[in-house]
C-alpha cells in the first residue's frame, strides 16, 4: 500500500513557463539596481583617489615653498615622476583622474614684486569617471579653497 495521496492523470508537478519568466525578469531588475547602485560607489571611491591626490600635491607644494621659496610645476620636484623636468599633467592613482598644476593660478592676478605666489592643482577625470556628473573635477589653491564642478548642488557635497 503506498502512502502518496493520488495524483491526478495529465496533472505534472514543476513550475510553469509564466512563473518562470516572472522569476527571471525579478532577478533582471534586482540586478541592474544593484549594478547601478556598485558603479556609483566605484565612481564615489575614485573622487576620493582624486581628492586625496590634490590634498597630498597641495602639502608638497607648500613644503616646497618653505625651502625655496617658489612654488613648482616640475612633477619630479615634487615627487610625482621618477626624473626632474617631468612637466604635469600627470594621471594618479588608478588612472581615473588627471592632476595639472599651474604656477600662478590663472584665476588670480599675476603676482608683482613682493606679492605672495599662487597656483590652483586640478584634477580632471578620464575614462569611464567621465559619466559621473556629480562631481566631475576638483581643484584647490594655495589658500586653501576647495572647489569643484558638476551637478553637486555645493562644494561641500563633493569634498566631505
Amino acid at each position: 500500500m503506498s502512502n502518496r495521496p493520488p495524483t491526478r492523470p495529465g496533472h505534472r508537478r514543476g513550475f510553469t513557463l509564466i512563473e518562470l519568466v516572472v522569476a527571471i525578469l525579478i532577478i533582471a531588475i534586482l540586478g541592474t539596481i544593484a549594478l547601478s547602485a556598485y558603479t556609483a560607489q566605484t565612481r564615489k571611491s575614485r573622487r576620493t583617489e582624486a581628492k586625496t591626490a590634490l590634498l597630498d600635491l597641495a602639502g608638497r607644494e607648500e613644503r616646497n615653498f618653505s625651502t625655496t621659496n617658489t612654488y613648482s610645476q616640475d612633477a619630479g620636484a615634487l615627487g610625482y615622476a621618477p626624473v626632474l623636468g617631468t612637466p604635469f599633467p600627470v594621471t594618479v592613482g588608478s588612472g581615473y583622474y588627471q592632476i595639472n598644476v599651474l604656477v600662478p593660478d590663472p584665476g588670480q592676478p599675476i603676482p608683482g614684486p613682493g606679492q605672495p605666489a599662487t597656483y590652483a592643482i586640478t584634477a580632471t577625470p578620464l575614462g569611464d569617471q567621465l559619466k559621473d556628473t556629480t562631481c566631475t573635477s576638483f581643484k584647490i589653491t594655495q589658500l586653501g579653497v576647495q572647489t569643484a564642478t558638476g551637478s553637486a548642488t555645493a562644494t561641500v557635497d563633493c569634498w566631505r
